[in-house]
């Protein structure tokens, strides 16, 4: 059977999640004929990941018969055949409810196929003479094979109708000896890393993600974004995603020498270095940012605002979002008044209310919260439904609020009386105190990220299920900024 010219490109989703089957265009006439085999802007534009192929393989095979495979290995293909004509088969072997799926299909210089990592990936001649090609996205080692995932040629379960009986086909002894689906350990999914684990956005990932053994949890004693040890330590090909929940929010003492040092160190050099490391391996990088970032002179904040930070906090929020936006597979929340485990402005209102203490809180600067649990929550959405790379503002949702007004709301739903808060202005709160320049406005326009199909609850809503829960307060400054 000849190979059909003239096709349109053209992309065919399969019953294994990720695994697509393209139709290239074959240019031919009496010399013979030519094609893309492998063309990254075109295929982009069809849904192929962008997975950055460092390697390209050719089998030769000389006889009609020959049969390779089932093999999953640690990295993703492209394959298709130079000359001569296949029958492919692909079975899911990773980690999940896709396990043991199976897809067929026969393959010649006019078709090409791509296969994640996992996927188990055969193939048997059916033409003497055929070369089979792949692009890996990374580099074959004898020892890589040790991560490899096999499974039997011949396995009941998957069944595949090989053309050429496998009695009389050509196969190695080692693929002959390959387990049956049933022994099969299905191949791990690759790893989320959440870094700066301990803080408050980290314990709220903790809880939405326990019992996924697919995402790994490191505080600082885990991961030390300072040290170049802990990024040469890990194996990223193991890894899909980093997200990034660790940073320097200490607003006011970012202004003092020791302070600004550290807020640059945190949220600038070590997300620098994750950064790169993102680059380099082809992961996903979420970073958390901050309504900081603005000047608070705008009504409600767009995430095409340029930035225009105050002080030192924003300056560096505002140079880590710059170098994160460069990770071609990024998203950067940008957040406001953060509220979760952890010392927070709400606890500190709700210590006060029961020790009767009267505050005077600011009345002029106007936003709104964000819970823990619904960032933790925005974050798994986006990686969930592969949204577009990006920068998304994420706030819970409702009516904007003055500081003054949330803690008179939170006094009324402690027992205590909305009167018992006093409001002032920021000038007022800060006179003959050193304090860090704050924006006036810090509400976030939520329409993207709902254009994706999150939609945080209302802010209220969140205060009230957070105060109905059994939370210890701490005493602090009630002039609390951002906290993570």
């Amino acid at each position: 059977m000849g190979t059909e010219f003239s096709k349109k490109l053209a992309a065919h989703t399969t019953p294994i999640p990720g695994v697509v089957l393209y139709d290239l265009p074959v240019h031919g006439d009496n010399r013979g004929w030519f094609k893309e085999n492998w063309q990254r802007e075109k295929m982009m534009a069809l849904g192929l990941p962008d997975f950055r192929p460092v390697q390209n393989n050719i089998s030769f095979n000389e006889k009609a018969g020959t049969t390779r495979g089932i093999h999953a290995e640690p990295w993703d293909k492209f394959i298709s055949v130079a000359t001569g004509r296949i029958f492919g088969a692909w079975v899911d072997l990773r980690e999940g409810p896709s396990f043991g799926a199976v897809f067929t299909a026969e393959l010649d210089p006019g078709q090409a196929i791509f296969i994640p990592c996992g996927v188990g990936n055969a193939f048997q001649t059916l033409e003497d003479n055929t070369a089979y090609t792949y692009l890996v996205n990374d580099h074959w080692s004898a020892d890589a094979q040790g991560e490899y995932t096999f499974l039997n040629l011949a396995d009941e379960t998957a069944s595949i109708a090989w053309p050429i009986p496998l009695e009389e086909a050509e196969l190695s002894d080692k693929d002959k000896a390959n387990p049956r689906l049933a022994d099969v350990v299905p191949m791990p999914r690759k790893r989320i890393l959440v870094v700066g684990a301990d803080g408050q956005l980290g314990k709220a990932l903790r809880k939405l993600y326990d019992g996924d053994s697919a995402v790994e949890f490191a505080g600082r004693a885990e991961f030390d974004l300072g040290s170049d040890a802990s990024f040469g330590a890990r194996n990223w090909q193991n890894y899909s995603t980093i997200i990034n929940a660790a940073a320097y929010t200490a607003v006011d003492a970012a202004e003092t020498p020791d302070g600004r040092r550290t807020a640059w160190a945190v949220n600038v050099t070590a997300v620098a270095r994750l950064a790169r490391a993102a680059v380099e391996h082809n992961l996903i990088l979420v970073h958390v940012s901050s309504d900081y970032v603005f000047d608070g002179t705008r009504a409600t904040h767009e995430e095409s605002e340029p930035v225009s930070p105050l002080g030192v906090y924003g300056q560096t929020k505002a140079a880590g979002d710059a170098v994160v936006s460069v990770v071609p597979r990024h998203y950067i929340l940008r957040t406001s008044w953060v509220i979760g485990d952890g010392s927070n402005f709400v606890r500190t209102m709700a210590s006060l209310a029961e020790r009767g203490v009267e505050p005077s809180v600011v009345n002029d600067q106007v936003g709104r919260l964000s819970f823990t649990e619904d960032i933790a929550a925005g974050i798994r959405h986006l990686l969930t439904t592969g949204a577009p790379f990006g920068t998304y503002n994420l706030s819970n949702d409702g009516e904007p609020q003055s500081w003054a007004d949330i803690a008179a709301e939170v006094y009324e739903l402690t027992g205590g009386a909305r009167t018992a808060v006093t409001g002032v202005s920021t000038a007022e709160y800060f006179k003959d105190k050193s304090a860090a320049p704050r924006p006036q406005t810090s509400t976030l326009e939520l329409g993207k990220i709902a254009a994706q199909g999150f939609h945080p609850p209302s802010a209220g809503t969140r205060l009230r299920d957070y105060l109905g829960r059994d939370v210890r307060t701490h005493p602090e400054d009630a002039g609390v900024g951002p906290s993570r």
